[in-house]
């Protein structure tokens, strides 16, 4: 085990014994990887799926993103995967802010310890992370400077497999991610 393999496993332990957290009644889903990824992915917030398995997005959606990260030649071993939000909140709804807020030091402490060449945020949770009043409709596909971070915003698969025309955009971010990575 690398350094920075111990550091996430000291992390995730960390965040098992913290009682202040919010969203007690689900699952830790902590985040999984390479801990030497250059590709750091952020969703919202575990789902059904991914609450059973403990595991970031295992259902259509994670099978989406698997699926589209092959197709570009990449395997989820290659890159990490995580959530804002470390729970699954209730009736799957959006995380709140004050659930977004207490979960934002780990978040924050795995990008650090994985120090990744390009954060992708899946959906407008992840983007407005870093970048508060964008819209992913208009941001999707685009990098951004965020603190010496390169972010670049493509829509959530859950989005991508509800609309033709959105998994399109998705799939072209996901090539677009593919040159950046070069």
């Amino acid at each position: 085990m690398n350094n920075q393999e111990k550091l996430l496993e000291e992390l995730k332990n960390i965040l098992l014994q913290d009682k202040s957290l919010p969203l007690k009644n689900s699952n830790l889903v902590f985040g999984e990887g390479s801990a030497s990824a250059n590709i750091f992915f952020i969703g919202e917030a575990p789902g059904l799926k991914e609450d059973q398995a403990g595991r970031p997005f295992v259902g259509r959606s994670g099978q989406l993103l698997t699926k589209t990260l092959n197709e570009i030649g990449l395997q989820r071993e290659d890159v990490y995967i995580t959530n804002i939000a470390k729970r699954r909140p209730p009736e799957n709804r959006d995380p709140s802010p004050l659930e977004i807020a207490k979960y934002q030091p780990y978040l924050q402490k795995q990008i650090d310890i994985i120090k990744p060449k390009i954060i992708v945020t899946l959906g407008r949770f992840a983007l407005n992370f870093f970048l508060p009043k964008a819209k992913i409709t208009l941001s999707q596909g685009k990098t951004f400077l965020v603190d010496n971070k390169t972010i670049m915003p493509i829509f959530h698969p859950a989005a991508a497999l509800r609309s033709t025309k959105t998994l399109k955009e998705f799939k072209k971010s996901f090539l677009k991610l593919k040159n950046l990575t070069k």
